[in-house]
């Protein structure tokens, strides 16, 4: 027994022993072997790998992924004509030269982020106060990301990373000149509601007033056509008139007196004080005209 136990307690030290010269690659990842604090090789393949058993030999294992780095802080930055505009801004990086990363940077990628986080503010600075505000907005946008992606080359370099991409997130003004430009806005837009307003009320009137003069071209018009027709109605009315008593005047006179009638008596409430035998009762008497 104690044979057997000697042997698994040696077939155990010799497995630790074994698996602590193994260790596997990932294909995310680049393996750094060290010996007594000191960079010996750098693992890039992905795959089973040996070592020395510690103290003599360890690995660290690094990310090889891209990584984002954004704008830690928003500062203000001034621009050619003495604007200042709050950039955000953000990178894509990778590690290139695993050596260069850990001998400037350690394995810790929060160290290199400290570091480059500044160096990618002085770059945009230098690019933005270069230009003014419509460049950086629009018309010069991407040529500041590719000059900003530029200077940070030889950087990049000394950090043993490379950078992939630059890219500005956000471009604004600060607090007060953001209140002051939508003041100028607001104000801007008010004056032109006011001169549209103005321009409706001069066409609203404009056009009341052309209606009015059509109306009342329409109404004389109706009236000189209505007196007219009137006219050729009462020449007319006068002609048959005429034609009609010229035929027969004792018909006439009667009929003009029923008229006078009808038009004296149109009310119960009228009064006439008249001698019975006057001649204007005559009609009524029966009484021959001209007798």
């Amino acid at each position: 027994m104690n044979k057997i136990a000697a042997t698994l307690a040696i077939l155990a030290a010799l497995l630790m022993a074994a698996s602590s010269t193994l260790f596997v690659v990932d294909q995310r990842q680049v393996g750094v072997i060290y010996a007594l604090g000191e960079i010996k090789e750098v693992v890039t393949e992905p795959g089973l790998n040996f070592k020395l058993p510690p103290p003599f030999q360890n690995v660290v294992f690094l990310d090889r992924r891209v990584q984002t780095l954004d704008s830690p802080e928003t500062r203000p930055i001034f621009t050619a004509e003495k604007k200042s505009l709050i950039v955000d801004w953000l990178i894509k990086w990778r590690i290139a030269e695993p050596r260069q990363f850990i001998r400037n940077n350690g394995v810790d990628f929060r160290n290199l982020e400290a570091r480059l986080a500044p160096v990618v503010q002085a770059a945009f600075n230098e690019e933005i106060t270069k230009r003014d505000v419509k460049g950086v907005l629009a018309t010069e946008r991407d040529k500041v990301m590719n000059d900003v992606k530029a200077r940070l080359a030889d950087d990049a370099k000394s950090f043993g990373i490379e950078i992939l991409d630059v890219r500005i997130k956000r471009v604004d003004f600060v607090a007060d000149i953001t209140d002051a430009v939508y003041r100028r806005m607001q104000s801007e837009r008010q004056q032109v509601a006011n001169e549209l307003r103005a321009q409706g009320t001069a066409e609203g009137e404009k056009i009341r007033a052309d209606a009015d003069r059509q109306r009342e071209v329409i109404i004389a018009e109706a009236f000189r056509d209505a007196q007219k027709i009137r006219g050729e109605g009462d020449a007319k009315a006068s002609a048959l008139y005429a034609e009609a008593f010229g035929r027969d005047p004792q018909f006439a006179q009667f009929y003009r007196s029923l008229e006078a009638y009808r038009a004296t008596f149109r009310s119960k409430s009228d009064v006439m004080v008249l001698d019975p035998s006057s001649e204007f009762f005559r009609a009524m008497r029966g009484t021959t005209p001209g007798r």
